[in-house]
């Protein structure tokens, strides 16, 4: 019964009622939730800061967002072998079109196979998009003092100017690569 009910489609704001509870949660306890953090906290643990002196902190303060992190991973695999539909995903007709003029087939799953499957992996364009996509985001993550989430969820929960003008750039970045440069490089 209630895993039938898990693996339902949820209504689209059910998320927002549980982010906004983790928020007053974190924000009761004075914690700031952001993703990217975790990187610099791992990087903290290994050592990194005996030779940078930006991974030179106590990284056991930020212990429960590594749990965070841990949780998210096995969420992520649990709903993912568990809870799996074998239901195509629902998407809209346009967006369909939109992807075909591309080159990209809809198969019915989140993510188009023919970008995100090991056999794409032996393409010389899908690996230098992921490789440069990951320095984009991972310079973009530092330059910005954070990540999308964090600063999306918890600066503009906190009300931190700084975090309203990243994710006005997050936006503009998005539609920037959405209406010019996916087409060109698809």
């Amino acid at each position: 019964m209630i895993l039938e009910l898990i693996k339902q489609p949820w209504p689209w704001y059910t998320s927002g009622i549980v982010i906004a509870l983790i928020m007053i949660t974190l924000l009761f306890f004075g914690k700031s939730f952001g993703f990217s953090s975790n990187l610099s906290t791992i990087c903290s643990m290994m050592g990194a800061g005996k030779k940078v002196r930006f991974f030179d902190f106590n990284w056991k303060n930020q212990q429960w967002n590594l749990f965070f992190l841990i949780g998210a991973v096995i969420g992520g695999y649990l709903s993912s072998t568990f809870l799996v539909s074998n239901a195509p995903l629902n998407l809209s007709k346009s967006t369909i079109t939109d992807l075909a003029k591309l080159g990209i087939q809809f198969d019915g799953g989140l993510n188009p196979s023919q970008l995100f499957d090991f056999k794409s992996l032996g393409s010389v364009k899908v690996i230098s998009l992921l490789l440069f996509g990951g320095i984009l985001v991972g310079f973009g993550s530092r330059y910005a003092g954070g990540c999308t989430s964090g600063h999306a969820i918890s600066g503009l929960s906190n009300l931190q100017l700084p975090s309203l003008v990243a994710v006005i750039g997050f936006f503009i970045g998005g539609l920037i690569m959405t209406h010019l440069l996916f087409p060109i490089l698809f």
